[in-house]
Parts: structure tokens; C-alpha cells; sequence
């Protein structure tokens, strides 16, 4: 198979995105196309607006959402430690190893997918200009021949470049030419205008609350936004999509939450990011790991992963802070003599943008004015669904629950 290789922040995937995926496919050099989201891109490292899962899963339901055949999704830079170079993706990539088992994971036929491939790396033509000063370009030639898309309006003198690439480093680029429009992703998050997003990209942003005031961090510190970014890329090891997604959209609206209550905002972020890291471990490790932050306070299988989660987050990523520690830990229960950091991380997990398992609306709106009032609100809603069940209040939601008034 011809393998075209598109490589990009898609920070959000916007129509020209689309369009230079589509004109790749339609030129007649490639077979199908591997789009690979950025993780630690040496150009804008740790300068993305999102962390690299929501890029990551919004071009999934984009590619899917769209229905555009021939196309796939690779998470190939979680695998690599530090900056993401395109010589080091494509060493991994471009192997036996690899390349067989990804697409046949993504349904291709299995003589198919053991056939040799020949890799193709698709670029932009004002790209194509300034390849030489990428790191260690000759190698790079070494796995793909460089697929140029001519952009319109693009003053680039391609043939140029083609040239010089060809003669100083010995590769082979080809051009075909971009059918669509001009937008940058910057331009959009900038504007707010996402007119030129796909629908199911601009669903997922909503779903999400995603490029808002709460998304940007203001306040928050260097450090803690690089923690952020590391430990979802940490975290895409341990969570499937749905439960990543949700523990990072607790994080931004922990912070948010902290800003207005006069919490420290970089160990909400933190805490509330990291709420639900241990949540799909093996219940066994889950309990072994409770056990060591709380004893057996927390036995029941609904409400380990709180504890392991403290545990997991002091002994995998080394953070020592009791107060962040301590509001992973009762996230799901609350407790008596509960902090502000613990109630704003507890609030934050029920009421988070994508949660919609019943009308939270006005614990929400309560939650811009009140921290205590949408505690209790959230707090009386559990205890209703628990009568309703016939479940028992654990003992610290007990003690809680009597402080609140309930």
C-alpha cells in the first residue's frame, strides 16, 4: 500500500484540514492516509490551546463523523518520550512491527496490511519551503518521499524547494495540488468564528466546553499547565476515551471554580484532572492501592478508585501535596470537615460540561454563585438516587451530608 502520513496539531481540525486529506487521497499517490494528532510537537511544545487527548478523539469523531474512507487515527506519539520528532514518529511507524499491526487493528486485511508499503509524508507547499531546517531532515527522506500540497494564495517558489530538497539531501518530493479553503486553526480560536470546523468537530468542542474563558487557564501557572499536559498524555495509558475526556473537563472546571472561590487554582486543576486516574485498573490493584491511602475506609467497588486514585497519583507522578491528594480521594463521597479544594473537585466531577444523566442545569447556575448551595444540591440528589436504589449513604457522606444540613 501507498501510505500518506499528515501529521499537525489540529488544534481544533478545521475544513482545510479536511480538504488537504481529501486532495491527498484524490492526487493518485496514496492509498490511504494516517493522520496523526501531535503530542509534544517541537515547534509548539506545551503552546496548544488543548491537551492532546481532546485533539486526538476530536479528530477520531471527525474522521468518523464524516465518513471519510481510506483514513485513520494513530496515537503513535503517546509511545514516545520527549519532543515528537517526525524522524523519530516515522522510525516507529514506518517498522513491520508497527505499521502491520495498526492497520489491521483499524480493519484492513490481514495479507494486505503484510504487504510492503511505500510512506509519503503530507505537507503543506509554504512547509515544504523550510523542510531543510527541520530536525535531522535527510533521515526523515530515509522512511517517506514528501507529498507537497500547492496551497492557494502560497508564495512559495515549490519547485525551488523541490530542487534543493532533492539535491541537497537526496530525497524525493512530490506536489499535487490543495482543493479548498484557506483558515488556520489559530484564526478560529482567536475570532470564536468555527464556521469553518466540521460539524462533528464543533460537537464535540460544545459537548465540551471546549476554546472558552474556563479552557484558556488565566492564572493558572506555567508549571501546572505543563503538569496538565503531561499527566493526560500519562493518563491516555490507563483511561479509554470517554473517561479521559471527563476527568480532564473536571480539572478545567475545578480550576474555573477555584478562581471564583478563592482556592489555589493550580491544585485544582491538578486534583480535579486527576480524579478518576485510577478508575479503570484492575479492581484488585484498585483496592490494594485504597488500602494504602485510607486503610479499609473505602472497600465498596464504586468508590475505590478515589482512594487508589490519591495513591496512584503519589506513587506514579510523585505529587506529595496532602490537599490535592486528599481531594482526589473523597471526590466520589465527600466527607465531614470537607475543604473548599474538596468541594469544588466533588461539585466539578457531578457537573462537569459532558455530564448529562439528569438536569444540572440549576446546580450549575448555582455553582457560579454559591459553592455551598450547589454542594448541597448536588448532595441531596445523590442521597434521593440512593433512597431510590435502596443503597446505603456511605458513613463520610453521612457525616458531610449533617454539616450541609441534609
Amino acid at each position: 500500500m501507498r501510505i500518506g502520513i499528515y501529521g499537525g496539531s489540529f488544534d481544533p481540525v478545521h475544513n482545510g484540514h479536511i480538504a488537504m486529506i481529501r486532495s491527498a487521497l484524490k492526487s493518485g499517490f496514496i492509498d490511504c492516509v494516517i493522520i496523526i494528532p501531535s503530542v509534544r510537537n517541537s515547534f509548539k511544545l506545551y503552546a496548544n490551546k488543548l491537551p492532546p487527548p481532546y485533539r486526538l478523539y476530536m479528530m477520531k469523531e471527525t474522521v468518523d463523523g464524516l465518513g471519510l474512507k481510506n483514513c485513520y487515527v494513530s496515537d503513535i506519539e503517546y509511545d514516545i518520550e520527549g519532543v515528537s520528532y517526525t524522524a523519530v514518529v516515522l522510525a516507529k511507524l514506518t517498522s513491520d512491527e508497527y505499521i502491520r499491526a495498526f492497520l489491521a487493528e483499524n480493519g484492513v486485511k490481514r495479507k494486505k496490511a503484510e504487504e510492503h508499503h511505500e510512506f509519503f509524508w503530507i505537507m503543506g507547499s509554504d512547509t515544504l519551503g523550510t523542510f531543510e531546517t527541520w530536525y535531522k531532515p535527510g533521515e526523515i527522506l530515509n522512511y517517506v518521499t514528501l507529498l507537497a500540497a500547492v496551497r492557494p494564495g502560497d508564495d512559495t517558489d515549490i519547485d525551488k524547494a523541490k530542487v534543493s530538497i532533492e539535491k541537497n539531501l537526496g530525497g524525493r518530493v512530490e506536489i499535487f495540488r490543495l482543493n479548498g479553503v484557506e483558515c488556520s486553526s489559530s484564526e478560529i480560536t482567536d475570532s470564536g468564528d468555527f464556521s469553518e470546523v466540521p460539524e462533528p468537530a464543533v460537537e464535540f468542542i460544545k459537548r465540551h466546553a471546549l476554546y472558552t474563558e474556563n479552557t484558556r487557564l488565566t492564572g493558572v501557572s506555567d508549571e501546572a499547565r505543563k503538569q496538565f499536559f503531561e499527566y493526560s498524555v500519562w493518563m491516555h495509558h490507563y483511561l479509554g476515551a470517554k473517561r479521559l475526556l471527563h476527568t480532564l473537563n473536571v480539572g478545567y472546571l475545578s480550576a474555573h471554580l477555584a478562581g471564583l472561590y478563592g482556592a489555589d487554582k493550580d491544585k485544582a486543576l491538578i486534583a480535579g484532572a486527576l480524579h478518576d486516574c485510577a478508575k479503570e485498573l484492575p479492581l484488585d490493584q484498585q483496592l490494594e492501592m485504597a488500602k494504602r491511602y485510607t486503610g479499609d475506609l473505602f472497600t465498596e467497588k464504586k468508590i475505590i478508585h478515589s482512594s487508589a486514585g490519591a495513591t496512584f497519583a503519589k506513587e506514579e507522578l510523585g505529587i506529595d501535596d496532602s490537599e490535592i491528594l486528599d481531594a482526589i480521594c473523597y471526590h466520589t463521597t465527600g466527607r465531614g470537615g470537607i475543604s473548599v479544594l474538596e468541594k469544588i473537585v466533588y461539585l466539578a466531577d457531578k457537573i462537569e460540561p459532558a455530564r448529562n444523566y439528569m438536569d444540572l442545569a440549576p446546580i450549575r447556575e448555582a455553582a457560579e454563585k454559591d459553592l455551598d448551595s450547589a454542594v448541597r444540591m448536588t448532595a441531596v440528589a445523590i442521597k434521593d438516587k440512593f433512597v431510590s436504589q435502596g443503597r446505603e449513604i456511605h458513613p463520610v457522606t453521612a457525616k458531610m451530608m449533617e454539616e450541609l444540613g441534609i
